[in-house]
């Protein structure tokens, strides 16, 4: 026990030196000089158990002396390791230390501590270093194996085996499934062989139980494969019935009841463990098989006692244990499965709590969980966390108990860790015994009959009452916590407790607590109290509760009870909801009040203050009336009570703290009384702040805190930081950089967390303000705080903190800081993560990689540049832990997000350069791009493998954002280009073979991004890292079978998705650019004049990358569809889960299936996309080297494929194979689409569709959809629950374009089939042809089934959620003014147009009488669509939603059905109503005319006048309603409406039929000559005007080619004098206007066309007017000269022409 003790002792003193102080390469050193003590140890026991001589015996001595330093030695080993994790691998690979060697070698020490600590110290390494684990197991079953005859390598190696299972669960990469089944060979070997050789008998069974036991921690997946073995174990380790368990006892002597009852203790130790950590595989038939053993293993409980009398004391701790295991079993069982035992039991457990075998008061273990957390703070800062917690408990624990130790139970060393132990610390079996019991008895005695609950409870009653002295208490605290227990679970499951007497006895035991001598008693009675009132839950039981405490405290005058009841009055309403009633409320506050004022006990002051808290908390708003005169009590007693007395001051801060609480938000108010209230408050936290206990102080801030938090303006914040600032950096060098006790600087970071959530910059000043006024001679560390500020001293404080919730408070103060202030200090944020980065950095490897920078970097930043690490005083941070360092990485992204919602300037180096010269105080990321790569590099090529994923991420991070940025003094570069050695640099080391998947699956993430990015567009440069995915994709075609052995096998899953992904991205992404430059290329074509070299060089970059692909598309492909056909069987529901193949899918195992999946998930959504195109690409060709190319884009028919089955092996024809393709990719897609998660990505969501835009982009796959009508509508139907779901307007873009191509599918299929019908029944009747396309001869839909339904539900759905307009139900209500216009989002316009585009289609998909049913709504909606959006835009552009719809209305008008025979009547007239309806709408908008746009429904009436068959317009009253219209837009004053009016015009003029266009050439052609003869007085002033002359003159001369013979000389004659008039001379045209110029010109060109064509009137009008023809004969011989200077001009520079002429010669 004392061993235990110094034990405790020494670790502590070396985790508070080397496990506290050092940096990392110092800890690094100290675990090379452990590691030398673990040798030298060694050699000493080595030489001690070799040596038999007599003389050399004293050194067994040494031996037992030794066992403890090795076990000191290897816990602090383990624990280093485990604190440096992945940055100890060079510590593990250095073969001078041999760290594994040496700890390996002890595992066969004679001592059981060293074996066990040993294997604790390989759990360590292995959790830290996840790439060992796998190694370790081989390695200590190799020698389990091997050494199976040796008692110590027996329990050794399966300790180290157990502790490395126990390790598996935090390793995040696993290991092997095989190794599950290598374990447990190995186990049922040792249980088999146990019997064969006695002398290790025992450690066989007890070693062959542990690996059970720990196989169990690897959770179902490994578990159930080995099930049906384990359960035939257990079943064969217990007698099969009573009479076998009877001749046992009489056959056996005391090393076989050991060797069985360690046995059996195992076996019930697996099957607890396989309870808790499989609870997925208990399913009714696994409970059934485990049931049968359990009786017996009760009876043999029972017979426990008499067994241990026959056999003596050796059978003791083995009985102990084996009564331990089985009270922890049937805890964690369902109580139903054992309740024919439950007599047996109970028994059992009320012997184990009221006869104990100890006189060991076990109070300091059992109470403090049942006590509740706010009581504890009563009884003293022992059971409080402190820094020395590990220690303290020591001397809390008294002299009888050293604490637990893990020799005490080997079967934890596989569980997981309490948090903040270290090791885990198993108690001595007598007491783990009680404390069991306790446990199964609260779970129990909420499950027997109530009847039975009485008989119970007064045998513990009795059972108090018999024992006297010392017995009594431990009696009565071994009850009350078991009592407790059951209430606790009674108040969990909702039970009640039973009848009145059930009650009493309960009352009379708690109540007997309640006055018990020991205060942690009385905190546990009063919890249990409150739990009893919760369970009986009867407002007069807990009234008459209340009343017993009231009488006694008026009565007693003893401390005991006075503290007990005030605490109980305190508790009671705890889980009742709060105190409801105010009698009660001023009978409590008035009897502590008195209590408080006790100034003769400071332990009652202390109790009734702190009860006094809890009341103020429970109630609430009620407590209203008695906040001042507690607040001016709270005050008085903070004056007078002496500061010796620290435990009445915390209550006083407990009670301050809860009325600050009750008062709230009212604490902001001005009147009076509120800011004398607030003002006692401050004071009380004031005098709190000076008292000399520290807890005082933590509560004075954490009132303060609650102050700032309701009255912001009242705390004196640069008083509250300064405090704050002194309490965290008091003394930094002297005290570990701050406050040593640890509650202390919780409150001081909480409260910190808490001020800059509001104020971080004021905050931060403040903290550097203090330093700089602070005295002079401070010591040197605080020099620092001048530069690293606030945020760089709460870097350090993390650096050296190992407290976690303390850890997790400052990280979230410094994200606060980060997200208010990282903007406008970016170079301060920048430079502090760049410092904690490059602290640890090998200064080596940065240098050689930056290299390429250095002349960039000191034209950048002089500061930045690294400084050496000798130059200690700039250097704030050395040698920062992993985690801190991962932490500043994780910042660094942080600001890069900040930043991206700060604005543009961050990303634009020319902007950013720009302002920073116009104020050198801004400040840019974009500018600081050279460190951001620098820390990213640093961060991806470290040891520590957090950090590498932290800063792959990083990298990730700055290569999207920054990819776009251009360089400005390079045109036609960007700015990441000059560090592509860097990225490629940061990359390769995490290809190398020793790199974990994970990492590995990361870096492909970024290689695939660096390449899509295209910030390298030279191919040559891009080969380093295309090289990298390259070599990846080597890897994954070896197959799951040639990975390595040691990690799971997910993990393979993982990456080689990772690296498919990776390619899939990239080959996305060329193909894209390859299309946009296609299009780009078309455009070109079109412009004519563009610039050839540089449009080569654009199409070599995509080509290329597309090149780069292509040579490995072969095998891509074939990976792409192997995985997707992976995730597809994945997605499968469990119930079909018996057709998965048994042996796993391509890249996963069926042992793994679950770890698998989240891969999938992740990755499967590109891959669908890549695999789409690359099917389409080929136009679904099945590339076969047996079958040659057959080409499929039609469909082939079943007869010519596959005749000669029969004879060989049935070889799917190309037609399957596609189909089985399309199917997967259409499956797949619409599985997802169903019912997307609402977690679903919206990366995920549009690459399935663009994955479906690619599939039907090809004629082959719309041929299978659109044959398949209903394979089409559920399409669709999921199509439009996705809009309905997703707001996005890409998302609802990308599904539109899907419907489009279903809908052009179904067209495509309706025309074939028409197609076809007329070349099969050429010879028939036109007559009997049978209708294709939907609605047949009837013209029905039905809904579900109508492709065309479908498409319309969606397009309403769309169209109505952008323009409510539309729906008639909601024009009548008051929620959508009708008239007004609304002005859609471009977003919303796009989609409204997408949508008509798609609604004009659907009639070419209906019968003729389908088409007539569908036409109204067709028709409603894209007028609809026009009425709504015809606005008049500032610049007389079209909105595009009218451009849409008018393009969607003659499409619908030209239709093919108009003219059918079978719907040509039906059409006219609904085409005659639409029109109505169109000129219906200038009456409407009265007052409101000036909105509407007459030129979009001019277009509209004219759509309709040449798309429309003559017969829907030409009915007088409608024609002359558009004449009408056409009328009145020719006089508007607007000259832009004029000049559309007449082009308009110019079109229906020209109009073949002239029953169409005569009416309107007789009512219109007049008033227009006339309006052109009026200008010849007024001459056009602008552009605008001269263009609507222009447009007349062409009306005009229009006119003049479609009249007739007779009219055309009338109409020249009108014509010419009108050209001349525009006509001007010579000397006019020097001083005329432009647009006057361009008027002559234009004229002179028509009279030199039109002269020739008419030329007998031509001339009958020369000669009848000479002023005209003098006016044109000046005209023309002006323009002739003009045209010989210019030919002039051309002569002297011929060069010039003809490279023009190269250039658009390819036109």
């Amino acid at each position: 026990m004392d061993a235990i003790g110094c034990r405790r002792c020494v670790s502590f003193i070396l985790r508070a030196t080397v496990g506290g102080l050092l940096g990392e390469k110092a800890q690094i050193a100290a675990a090379k000089e452990i590691c030398q003590a673990i040798w030298k140890l060694k050699k000493v026991v080595d030489a001690a158990m070799s040596d038999s001589n007599l003389e050399t015996r004293i050194s067994t001595t040494d031996v037992t002396a030794s066992q403890h330093v090795l076990v000191c030695a290897l816990q602090e080993l383990g624990s280093l390791i485990h604190g440096l994790g992945t940055t100890a691998a060079p510590l593990l690979q250095d073969s001078s230390t041999g760290v594994l060697e040496a700890v390996i070698s002890v595992i066969l020490h004679p001592s059981i501590s060293v074996r066990l600590t040993a294997a604790w110290c390989l759990r360590c390494i292995a959790v830290a270093l996840p790439s060992y684990v796998s190694l370790l197991l081989d390695r200590c079953i190799d020698r389990l194996s091997a050494l199976k005859s040796s008692p110590e390598a027996v329990t050794g190696y399966s300790f180290a085996v157990a502790a490395l299972l126990g390790a598996v669960k935090h390793s995040p990469l696993g290991i092997p499934h095989g190794k599950g089944k290598v374990i447990m060979t190995v186990a049922e070997d040792l249980l088999c062989s146990a019997s064969q050789n006695s002398r290790i008998s025992l450690q066989r069974t007890q070693a062959g139980w542990l690996l059970i036991a720990a196989l169990m921690t690897l959770g179902p997946a490994v578990v159930q494969h080995h099930l049906p073995r384990m359960l035939l174990l257990w079943k064969c380790i217990f007698p099969s019935s009573p009479k076998d368990l009877e001749t046992e006892k009489t056959r056996g002597d005391s090393f076989t009841w050991q060797v069985t009852l360690e046995g059996r203790a195992g076996a019930l130790c697996a099957i607890k463990s396989f309870v808790s950590h499989c609870a997925g595989l208990l399913t009714d038939e696994v409970v059934q098989r485990l049931l049968p053993p359990l009786p017996s293993a009760v009876d043999l409980l029972t017979q426990l006692s008499s067994i241990y009398k026959s056999y003596g004391n050796s059978l003791k701790t083995s009985s102990m244990v084996y009564r331990h295991k089985l009270y922890e079993l049937l805890a964690v069982l369902p109580p139903k499965t054992y309740e024919g035992s439950f007599c047996a039991v109970l028994k059992e457990l009320v012997a184990d709590l009221t006869v104990p075998d100890s006189q060991i008061d076990a109070s300091t273990f059992l109470l403090p969980p049942l006590c509740h957390e706010n009581d504890l703070l009563l009884l003293g800062p022992s059971l409080q966390e402190t820094d020395h917690r590990f220690i303290e408990e020591q001397l809390f624990l008294g002299n009888s108990i050293a604490g637990g130790s893990l020799e005490y139970d080997p079967y934890s060393i596989y569980e997981k860790v309490a948090k903040g132990d270290s090791v885990p610390k198993p108690l001595p079996p007598v007491l783990s015994v009680i404390s069991a019991a306790t446990r199964l008895f609260g779970v129990m005695f909420s499950h027997v009959a109530e009847s039975h609950r009485l008989h119970v409870l007064e045998q513990l009653l009795n059972s108090i009452k018999q024992t006297k002295g010392s017995r009594q208490q431990i009696v009565q605290l071994n009850v009350v916590s078991a009592f407790s227990t059951s209430l606790k679970h009674l108040a969990n499951c909702k039970g009640s407790l039973g009848p009145e007497e059930v009650r009493r006895s309960a009352l009379t035991l708690v109540m007997g607590a309640l006055e018990s001598n020991n205060p942690l008693l009385r905190c546990a009675a009063a919890e249990c109290l409150a739990r009893l009132a919760q369970v009986v839950s009867d407002s007069a039981f807990t009234a008459g509760l209340a009343q017993v405490s009231f009488d006694k405290l008026k009565s007693a005058r003893d401390v005991v009870s006075r503290t007990g009841h005030s605490l109980a009055l305190g508790c009671l309403y705890r889980y009742l909801g709060g105190i409801g009633s105010t009698q009660h409320l001023n009978a409590c506050v008035g009897i502590l009040y008195t209590l408080s004022q006790d100034s003769t006990s400071p332990d009652v002051q202390a109790w009734a203050l702190h009860s006094l808290s809890l009341i103020v908390d429970l109630a609430g708003p009620l407590y209203h009336v008695h906040v001042e005169p507690t607040l001016s009590l709270v005050l008085m007693l903070l004056l007078t009570v002496p500061p010796a007395y620290a435990e009445v001051h915390q209550s006083l801060g407990r009670c301050l703290n809860a009325l600050i609480t009750t008062l709230g938000p009212e604490l902001q108010g001005s009147s009076t009384t509120v800011s004398a209230l607030r003002t006692s408050c401050l004071l009380g936290c004031a005098v709190m702040q000076d008292n000399p206990d520290c807890l005082v102080q933590a509560q004075a801030i954490s009132c303060l805190q609650q102050l700032h938090m309701f009255a912001p303006r009242h705390v004196n914040l640069s008083s509250l930081v300064s405090c704050l600032c002194e309490i965290l950096l008091d003394n930094s060098v002297l005290v570990n950089l701050c406050s040593s006790y640890l509650l202390l600087r919780r409150a001081v970071v909480a409260c910190l967390r808490q001020l800059v959530q509001r104020e971080a910059a004021e905050v931060s000043e403040y903290a550097v303000a203090l330093v700089k006024e602070s005295r002079e001679d401070f010591t040197p560390a605080d020099v620092n705080i001048r530069e690293i500020g606030l945020e760089g001293a709460l870097l350090g404080l993390l650096d050296k903190e190992l407290d976690e919730r303390l850890c997790q408070d400052i990280k979230e103060t410094m994200t606060h800081m980060l997200t208010s202030m990282a903007v406008e200090k970016l170079s301060f944020w920048l430079k502090l993560c760049k410092d904690v980065l490059a602290a640890s950095a090998d200064f080596n490897t940065v240098a050689s990689v930056d290299t390429t920078q250095e002349e960039e970097t000191a034209k950048v930043d002089d500061a930045s540049v690294l400084t050496s690490d000798t130059d200690e005083r700039f250097h704030p941070f050395s040698n920062p832990r992993w985690s801190t360092r991962v932490f500043a990485a994780e910042c660094v992204c942080k600001i890069i997000s900040q930043c991206e919602n700060a604005g543009s300037a961050h990303f634009d180096i020319t902007l950013a350069q720009e302002r920073k010269q116009r104020d050198s105080r801004d400040d840019f990321l974009v500018l600081h791009l050279a460190d951001l790569i620098r820390m990213a590099f640093m961060a991806a090529t470290d040891h520590s493998d957090q950090l590498r994923l932290s800063g792959l991420q990083t990298l990730l991070i700055v290569v999207r954002k920054f990819a776009a940025v251009p360089e400005p003094e390079f045109p036609g570069h960007v700015i990441l280009e000059q560090y592509q050695a860097n990225v490629g640099a940061a990359l390769r080391p995490a290809f190398a073979s020793e790199t974990p998947p994970d990492v590995t699956a990361k870096a492909c993430q970024v290689c695939s991004a660096w390449i899509a990015s295209g910030v390298v567009s030279d191919l040559n440069d891009l080969r380093r890292v295309h090289q990298l995915l390259v070599s990846s994709l080597v890897k994954v075609q070896a197959g799951k079978e040639a990975q390595s052995q040691q990690y799971n096998e997910s993990t393979s899953t993982m990456e080689i998705l990772a690296v498919l992904k990776a390619w899939a991205e990239v080959y996305i992404v060329a193909v894209e650019k390859q299309k946009n430059q296609s299009d780009a290329h078309n455009h070109c074509l079109k412009i004519a004049n563009s610039a050839e070299e540089s449009y080569r060089d654009v199409t070599s970059s995509a080509s290329g990358l597309l090149d780069l692909v292509q040579a490995d598309l072969g095998t891509l492909s074939k990976l792409w569809l192997a995985a997707l056909q992976d995730f597809a069987l994945l997605t499968l529901p469990s119930e079909y889960a018996s057709q998965l193949p048994a042996e796993g899918g391509t890249f996963y195992t069926a042992e793994t299936i679950e770890n698998a999946r989240p891969h999938y998930y992740n990755s499967w959504a590109l891959i669908l996309y890549a695999t789409a195109l690359w099917l389409t690409s080929t136009g679904f060709i099945a590339v076969d080297p047996d079958e040659g190319v057959i080409n499929l884009s039609r469909p082939v028919t079943p007869t010519t494929m596959c005749q000669d089955s029969s004879t060989r092996p049935l070889v799917k024809s190309p037609e399957d194979v596609n189909t089985d393709r399309f199917h997967l990719i259409l499956g797949i897609s619409v599985e997802f689409l169903c019912s997307p998660r609402s977690d679903a990505a919206m990366e995920n969501i549009i690459a399935c569709l663009h994955a479906l835009q690619a599939l039907f982009d090809v004629p082959w796959p719309r041929s299978k959809i659109g044959g398949d009508q209903e394979l089409g509508v559920e399409l669709l139907n999921v199509l439009h629950r996705l809009i309905l779901t997703r707001e996005s307007p890409d998302i609802q873009l990308a599904a539109l374009e899907v419907v489009r191509l279903i809908v052009f599918a179904a067209q495509e299929h309706v025309k074939e089939k028409r197609r076809s019908a007329e070349v099969d029944d050429g010879a028939a009747e036109k007559e009997t042809l049978p209708e294709f396309g939907e609605g047949k001869d009837t013209g029905g839909l039905v809904p579900g089934k109508s492709l065309v339904f479908a498409t319309l539900e969606l397009c309403v759905c769309i169209l109505v959620r952008q323009l409510p307009q539309l729906n008639p139900k909601l024009t009548c209500s008051p929620a959508v003014q009708s008239g007004k216009h609304l002005l859609l989002s471009e977003d919303g316009s796009r989609l409204v147009a997408a949508a008509l585009v798609i609604l004009s289609d659907v009639p070419a998909i209906c019968s003729p009488e389908g088409s007539v049913s569908v036409l109204p709504t067709i028709l409603y909606l894209i007028i609809g669509v026009l009425k709504e959006t015809a606005v008049k835009l500032q610049d007389g552009q079209l909105p595009l939603t009218v451009a849409a719809s008018l393009q969607a209305l003659k499409g619908l008008l030209s239709s093919p059905m108009a003219r059918a025979e079978k719907s040509r009547t039906a059409w006219t007239d609904l085409l005659r109503s639409a029109l109505v309806t169109v000129l219906d709408c200038w009456d409407q908008v009265d007052g409101l005319l000036q909105e509407l746009d007459e030129v979009s429904l001019l277009t509209a009436i004219t759509v309709f006048v040449m798309s429309t068959s003559p017969e829907v317009t030409t009915v007088e009253c409608l024609q002359k309603r558009c004449i009408e219209k056409f009328k009145i837009t020719l006089d508007s004053k607007d000259p832009l409406v004029q000049y559309k009016c007449y082009q308009l015009l110019h079109s229906i003029f020209q109009h073949p039929n002239k029953t169409v266009s005569y009416p309107y050439i007789h009512s219109l052609a007049p008033s227009i000559v006339g309006k052109l003869q009026e200008t010849e007085k007024a001459k056009p002033e602008n552009a605008a005007e001269l263009q609507v002359i222009q447009e007349g003159i062409k009306v005009v001369t229009a006119l003049t080619a479609t009249a007739e013979e007779e009219h055309r000389a009338h109409l020249v004659a009108c014509l010419l004098p009108m050209l001349i008039s525009f006509l001007l001379d010579e000397n006019a045209l020097v001083s005329a206007t432009n647009s006057a110029k361009n008027l002559h010109e234009f004229a002179l060109q028509n009279l030199m066309q039109i002269g020739p064509q008419y030329s007998s009137v031509f001339k009958k009008l020369m000669a009848s007017s000479p002023t005209m023809k003098a006016r044109l004969e000046s005209a023309v011989k002006g323009n002739q000269e003009s045209i010989k200077v210019k030919t002039a001009k051309h002569a002297q520079n011929p060069a010039k022409s003809s490279s023009i002429q190269l250039k658009t010669s390819f036109l």
